[in-house]
């Protein structure tokens, strides 16, 4: 059969990219109805046995498992059903690599937000949550939050650590200080990758909580701290920390307000001391890579801030009084690089 011509595959690229949600959703509620922890205890399970098990009929049942083997979620072997590896490892809430509170909180949080993306653009303001009623979107108590936003940000986190934390000369690091580390995801990775450093998670007293939950759990209470505290309402960083790490922070806030920050970590920074920034960073033609895009885009959603570039990332540290900034490229969820500087 002869391919079609570039111009008649245009309507079928449009319509994948706006069926997207499709897809996105077709996740969150197999996450919600727990099929993959149902396969993971009943390997085989046909679409009736799981109907039954899930609480719903045969016929959505059918659906929602021609869509989740199309999207590679799971197997079929005739009318048996079974996991993919994938799914097994990241989707079985039981499992050490469970990645699925990032769906949760998206689907939770972020999904109601993105449906009024064009007011998000059109009055420049966050869609997620009301900033006339907070400060900010990390302020509140929301149980939502609590519940699913927290653990999110340590579940992906947790990946991008190991893989910059793989990639950084830490031989001379002995106080580590996480501005804005909720859940310590770094501070554990970076903790067991060199057993003589120590390290500190300095974020918002209620985040705190949550976080010493996190290292008692990883069972580092005798080398992870946490200080509560507000990065900005607080005069200054705590002193005393040879590197500081700013992981998926900057992307939050207005430039104005990054460049505050990074003005406060080098004043609180010792000669010769380093910050270590993680971030997915768009390219300096500033027309990909779609992930680093696609935060940008959601950052209108979620907060006052954006995706900004290498370069613009360099100046900002440059005219701060860092020197010695390099890039260091990575793949993971939160980051595609990581950005070191050094304070004179």
């Amino acid at each position: 059969m002869t391919d079609l011509p570039n111009e008649a595959q245009g309507p079928q690229r449009i319509m994948e990219l706006s069926s997207g949600l499709w897809a996105s959703k077709t996740l969150s509620t197999a996450l919600h109805l727990d099929l993959f922890g149902a396969l993971a205890a009943h390997p085989g399970a046909t679409h009736t046995e799981l109907a039954d098990r899930l609480g719903i009929s045969a016929r959505p049942m059918r659906s929602l498992l021609a869509a989740c083997a199309a999207l590679g979620l799971l197997t079929r072997v005739g009318e048996k059903c079974f996991n993919t590896p994938l799914s097994q490892r990241h989707l079985v809430r039981t499992s050490p690599d469970y990645f699925g509170g990032w769906v949760e909180m998206l689907d939770r949080h972020d999904y109601p937000g993105w449906m009024q993306l064009h007011d998000a653009l059109r009055h420049n303001r966050p869609t997620a949550w009301n900033p006339d009623e907070q400060n900010s979107l990390f302020d509140n108590a929301d149980p939502v939050m609590l519940d699913t936003f927290w653990e999110a940000m340590t579940t992906v986190s947790t990946v991008t650590a190991r893989q910059l934390g793989s990639r950084l000369d830490l031989t001379r690091t002995r106080a580590l200080l996480d501005v804005g580390g909720g859940g310590a995801a770094w501070d554990i990775e970076l903790c067991r990758m060199h057993p003589p450093l120590r390290a500190a998670v300095y974020d918002l007293p209620h985040v705190c909580e949550l976080t010493q939950k996190k290292i008692d759990q990883a069972n580092l209470g005798d080398r992870i701290t946490t200080i509560p505290g507000d990065f900005f309402a607080d005069t200054s960083f705590p002193e005393g920390y040879d590197t500081h790490l700013v992981s998926s922070v900057l992307h939050d806030w207005s430039d104005a307000q990054c460049r505050e920050l990074l003005a406060r970590s080098f004043t609180a920074l010792p000669s010769n001391g380093r910050l270590v920034i993680a971030e997915l960073l768009i390219d300096d033609t500033e027309d990909g890579p779609l992930d680093a895009a696609l935060m940008g885009l959601a950052m209108q959603v979620e907060t006052w801030g954006r995706s900004f570039t290498a370069a613009e990332l360099t100046s900002w540290l440059t005219r701060t009084g860092f020197t010695d900034v390099h890039v260091t490229r990575i793949h993971a969820p939160t980051a595609n690089a990581g950005v070191i500087a050094r304070k004179p």
